[in-house]
């Protein structure tokens, strides 16, 4: 069965249906960039756009709910980051950031989407901006290739051209053109539609940790030492993970460490003692080169780089075990957990969800169920 966010694609009935369409006609923009109004008049022309552009029409049916989806959720963000300047500009900073995470949680909890569907929609709403602007960026040609090993460009750029078009603005010609040569920035570095191939995953890492690296280097040397990062939510079964697949390995779980410690979770000076006892154990075993599991939720970013830093230091080779599994399935599981999550906790780490991508590590495994 094909999935969709709604089957009734009608504005009125998309107010009616989902409280974060209804803000968006609160949320004002920049008249510079943004004549034909308010967020909500944006998106509804976007949606029109993209359903007229012939990349759309030649997509396959599941495909188009995905690119209607995004565009949809594209700007869901603005509403909470949108500020007035003191020189009178509009602004939205961080709003695809947010935008990525919002997304998510919705996907997740409120209309469930598969997996792949989800993180697809989450990371288009995530980059929709960078063909426009990635010749801003410092290296335009990283930012193409990082983006590529996260998101599909092809489609991506088709977003883009869609929330070029949607919009009433005096260098609607020249975003245009940015959108072209996005593309051919993608296809010079053979990452246009396709993630971008390197020789092995430490090329990828290096290349990705480095600068003025080509993408075609080899490093030499390559890791002796493994580390396996679970990630996943409370309950989502990363402890059953470990037992099923890495039972004789050493695993250094913070909650065990924090329990044999008599240190609340809530404990916040606490934490960072239970942290710092844990990165210890992990330096011993890397100066050993003995590999060995860092069992714990791991659910943003920042935290997995924290780590993932130390390990590179020890030229570790990483592989994050992300865990999932359905939301009503997490709440249920957390329920029989000896040690249960309050239910506000819980929701506040949803909020905070960030599913690992080859960007961070040399293996990501995704063991969704």
């Amino acid at each position: 069965m094909m999935w969709q966010i709604t089957d009734n694609k009608d504005w009125p009935a998309l107010e009616q249906q989902f409280e974060w369409v209804r803000v968006m006609a609160s949320v004002p923009q920049d008249a510079r960039h943004h004549a034909e109004g308010n967020v909500a008049v944006h998106t509804q022309m976007v949606l029109e756009q993209l359903q007229q552009l012939p990349a759309y029409g030649e997509l396959s049916p599941q495909e188009q709910e995905i690119m209607w989806a995004a565009a949809l959720l594209h700007d869901v963000e603005k509403y909470s980051t949108t500020v007035h300047e003191p020189d009178g500009r509009i602004t939205s900073a961080g709003h695809a950031r947010k935008g990525e995470m919002r997304a998510r949680q919705i996907l997740y909890r409120d209309i469930p989407a598969p997996f792949h569907i989800r993180e697809t929609i989450a990371k288009l709403v995530r980059y929709h901006g960078l063909p426009l602007w990635v010749f801003d960026k410092k290296d335009p040609q990283k930012a193409v290739i990082m983006a590529s090993l996260e998101v599909n460009t092809r489609l991506l750029a088709l977003l883009a051209r869609a929330d070029a078009l949607g919009r009433i603005c005096d260098d609607q010609a020249d975003l245009l053109y940015r959108l072209d040569c996005f593309e051919e920035l993608c296809r010079d570095n053979q990452c246009w539609g396709v993630p971008r191939a390197f020789a092995n995953a430490e090329a990828r890492m290096n290349y990705l940790l480095k600068d003025a690296v080509s993408p075609d280097y080899v490093p030499y040397e390559q890791p002796q030492t493994q580390v396996v990062m679970m990630s996943g939510l409370p309950g989502a079964g990363k402890d059953t993970y470990v037992q099923q697949h890495y039972k004789e390995w050493p695993v250094i779980s913070l909650d065990d460490i924090r329990r044999a410690m008599k240190i609340a979770p809530t404990d916040k000076s606490g934490n960072g003692t239970v942290i710092q006892v844990a990165k210890e154990q992990a330096r011993e075993y890397l100066r050993k080169g003995r590999s060995f599991v860092w069992n714990a939720t791991n659910i943003t970013r920042q935290m997995r780089e924290q780590l993932s830093s130390l390990f590179f230091t020890y030229h570790a080779a990483v592989t994050i075990v992300y865990v999932e599994v359905p939301a009503s399935r997490l709440l249920q599981q957390n329920s029989r957990r000896e040690h249960i999550v309050p239910a506000a906790a819980m929701e506040r780490l949803i909020s905070k969800l960030e599913v690992p991508s080859l960007t961070e590590a040399h293996e990501v495994v995704y063991q969704v169920r």
